[in-house]
């Protein structure tokens, strides 16, 4: 299951009034194979608990995974 299904899954949960216990017991048992980590729980959780509704991840800052300059050519 991608991880975007997962997002929402987890708003589902926390819409529902469901803690992170008792959500993250329910994906496991739905989704034994492919369940979202604990950390990940609380993530977004802590994102929902803000009114931060969207389930898309955010924009990642720092370096850019190629650079290229004329020291490394």
């Amino acid at each position: 299951m991608y991880k975007k299904e997962f997002h929402v899954l987890i708003k589902y949960c926390f819409l529902k009034g469901k803690n992170t216990v008792e959500a993250k017991t329910w994906l496991d048992a739905e989704f034994p194979d492919t369940a979202a980590p604990k950390s990940a729980m609380k993530y977004w959780y802590t994102k929902f608990r803000r009114s931060e509704m969207s389930t898309e991840d955010g924009e990642n800052s720092g370096r850019p995974k190629d650079v290229v300059t004329e020291e490394n050519i």
